[in-house]
């Protein structure tokens, strides 16, 4: 089991989709993921005669989700190598965060780990006028459980065991809950040190979902939250955040994207799904479980449904897709040819091609397609 484990935590995130790359915003609260991290900030950008400019120009505005902050940091190089003149200007401030700006009117688009509320769709027709915010799924990963355990290399969980532990009902990691999952591994009486994100998250939502899907009898709390739901753990302002503090704290354990993990060597949790072998937290293993992901928004609007409590085999259960949410109509028209010339080079072959070797699952083909056709009609 134990060797099982070790050849599945090497698996080799084949056809990802992710970032490095070292853009220095000019937002407070952006998460920085490049500092002493060893991100690679040598990737190619992409060549200028591939990037579309069309009448691109000025300066584009967008914030949100801290998940894909990796992956828009490379798409950004790209398009401002390739297009002289034009900057966008990425605030990493948390998906709830980026949400309120775009429904305020202070940012072309927002950047989501999950899909409008009726609410938030309500709120966005004030801004988008005769349309509507929708949402465009542009990347997708696993949401990596990271832990900083002194001795242990290899841990598998599954979602009971986590919905206890981030609800602080499991304290100690030699609980016979975790022995029973790790046979042979030998675990320190360390006390749980549980950190979640403080902002408002999709990625906290995402993984809310996967618990109350996966362990509806331990995780009682509003699946649909973006705040933190559970009483008790440690607080932590954005993704980089919380991977910092599981990091420099042993005993600790906290969720986040996986390059996020990958980029400061954070070890990760494989998860027991029932399926016949843990599964570890790999590109390649989030995307076959995204590739069930079935189509849920009408008309324009491209948001999905997941199957967090998945037992296909190799199928990583906790993951999420980052959407652009953009107005389908009602688009400042100074920045309108700037938005569609970068969301077509984001979504475009090229654009998703050079993310190939950082951490993020590739959208489905059919989705990416979708995508293809809708940004040329926003208007």
């Amino acid at each position: 089991m134990k060797l099982q484990r070790k050849n599945m935590l090497r698996a080799s995130a084949l056809g990802a989709l992710v970032v490095s790359g070292a853009l220095v915003l000019t937002a407070c609260g952006s998460d920085d993921n490049t500092k002493g991290n060893g991100s690679n900030t040598s990737k190619p950008a992409a060549a200028p005669g591939s990037v579309k400019c069309d009448d691109a120009k000025g300066q584009l505005l967008a914030a949100g989700s801290t998940a894909q902050k990796n992956a828009m940091d490379l798409w950004v190089k790209g398009f401002q190598a390739a297009c002289p003149g034009v900057e966008i200007n990425y605030q990493a401030i948390g998906s709830g965060g980026g949400i309120t700006k775009f429904n305020q009117g202070q940012v072309a688009f927002a950047g989501s780990d999950s899909a409008l509320k009726e609410n938030e769709v309500a709120d966005s027709q004030k801004i988008c006028k005769g349309g509507q915010g929708i949402n465009l799924p542009m990347v997708g990963g696993p949401v990596a459980i990271g832990y900083n355990l002194s001795g242990v290399d290899n841990l598998v969980l599954d979602a009971p065991t986590l919905a206890k532990i981030f609800d602080t009902k499991i304290t100690k990691w030699d609980d016979p809950a975790i022995a029973a999952l790790n046979p042979g591994v030998k675990l320190p009486s360390t006390g749980i040190q549980a950190f979640h994100r403080s902002d408002e998250s999709g990625t906290t939502q995402n993984l809310g979902k996967y618990l109350s899907e996966a362990a509806p009898n331990d995780w009682k709390h509003d699946p649909k939250a973006k705040s933190w739901p559970a009483q008790g753990g440690q607080a932590a302002s954005g993704s980089s955040s919380v991977a910092s503090n599981v990091k420099s704290t042993d005993g600790a354990i906290g969720y986040f994207e996986l390059s996020y993990a990958k980029n400061s060597s954070i070890k990760t949790v494989a998860i027991n799904t029932g399926a016949s072998a843990p599964v570890a937290a790999t590109s390649e293993n989030a995307s076959k479980a995204i590739a069930a992901a079935k189509v849920k928004g009408t008309g324009n609007d491209l948001a999905l449904s997941l199957d967090y409590k998945t037992k296909a085999e190799g199928a990583y259960p906790i993951v999420l897709v980052t959407y652009e949410i953009v107005c389908d109509k009602g688009n400042k028209a100074e920045t309108l040819p700037t938005l569609k010339a970068f969301l077509n080079y984001a979504v475009s072959a090229e654009g998703q091609k050079i993310l190939s070797d950082a951490h993020y699952a590739p959208v489905p083909e059919e989705i990416a397609a979708k995508v293809r056709t809708i940004v040329p009609t926003l208007s």
